[in-house]
């Protein structure tokens, strides 16, 4: 009998809790069975990993295994769990023998034929992975997005041989180096477009040098929405924790622009929304 045990994270609104794959391999009739309220997409995932380690020319145990997803009272969802899968059964099987794998976190969805493909969501995962002092191992297509993240050591591939070679050999990612917040030109709408409100333009500032609220009441087309949407352009750029915060959002949703990472965020919802079109009500749809 063989058990394994490898990290990695889960997607939970814009955090990311920590996830441990158990891999357990015993004699009996050859089955891949997964536990740990884990959801279609998530079961699916032993017919792509055994697959996946096939087609790479790894050996698939013909044994009874057990993979379980820690903590058990998590909902699990996505393919996210398919690289970390296939590491704890490759460890158990003493095809990874010799490698210390708790000091690494996986995230990634493999295909059939053994490529790493990029997942949502991996920008809280980077951050929640650094806090825990943890190497991040993922598809080569969210590296720029984990990059986001300083002092995160990063280890890209993209397929699960790759994975291995990296693994063996301790070889990091070169990380490039990000522009300072005060080297970069935001270019937000200009309070100059605005002519006239001389009220307006006065909340506006007010609003802005004190961090206020401000609440913007008329008949449509006397400019609220432009007013508003100028309000970014006066304010400083983000900081480095609240920049995070705000791309860990868009992250999640599958809309992160590195080009805007350190630009306020303007929203302008349509007014016929309902509160709960506000508040981020409906159905969860991936892009």
């Amino acid at each position: 009998m063989s058990v394994s045990t490898v990290f990695t994270r889960a997607q939970l609104g814009v955090s990311a809790p920590l996830v441990t794959v158990e891999t357990h391999i015993s004699n009996g009739l050859p089955s891949l069975s997964i536990v740990g309220m884990p959801e279609a997409s998530v079961r699916e995932s032993r017919e792509r990993v055994r697959s996946a380690l096939l087609n790479a020319g790894f050996e698939f145990p013909a044994r009874r295994v057990t993979i379980n997803l820690a903590p058990a009272d998590l909902p699990k969802q996505g393919g996210r769990y398919d690289l970390a899968i296939a590491v704890g059964i490759l460890s158990a099987t003493a095809q990874l023998d010799g490698l210390s794998l708790t000091q690494y976190e996986f995230i990634g969805e493999l295909a059939l034929t053994g490529a790493l493909r990029a997942v949502t969501g991996v920008l809280p995962s980077a951050a929640a992975c650094r806090e825990n002092a943890r190497k991040l191992c993922l598809a080569s297509g969210n590296t720029e997005e984990a990059s986001l993240v300083d002092d995160l050591p990063i280890i890209s591939a993209d397929n699960i041989l790759q994975v291995c070679e990296r693994l063996r050999s301790g070889c990091l990612d070169e990380r490039k180096s990000r522009k300072p917040v005060d080297d970069v030109l935001i270019d937000a709408p200009d309070m100059a477009d605005i002519k006239g409100q001389r009220l307006a333009r006065r909340a506006l500032e007010i609003a802005a040098a004190g961090g206020l609220n401000l609440l913007l009441y008329g008949p449509p087309g006397t400019g609220k929405s432009m007013l508003a949407s100028r309000l970014t352009g006066i304010l400083p750029p983000l900081t480095g924790d609240e920049a995070l915060e705000v791309a860990s959002v868009y992250s999640v949703a599958g809309q992160l622009d590195h080009a805007r990472y350190y630009e306020r965020p303007y929203r302008s919802p349509h007014h016929s929304a309902s509160p709960v079109a506000l508040i981020g009500g409906g159905c969860h749809i991936n892009k």
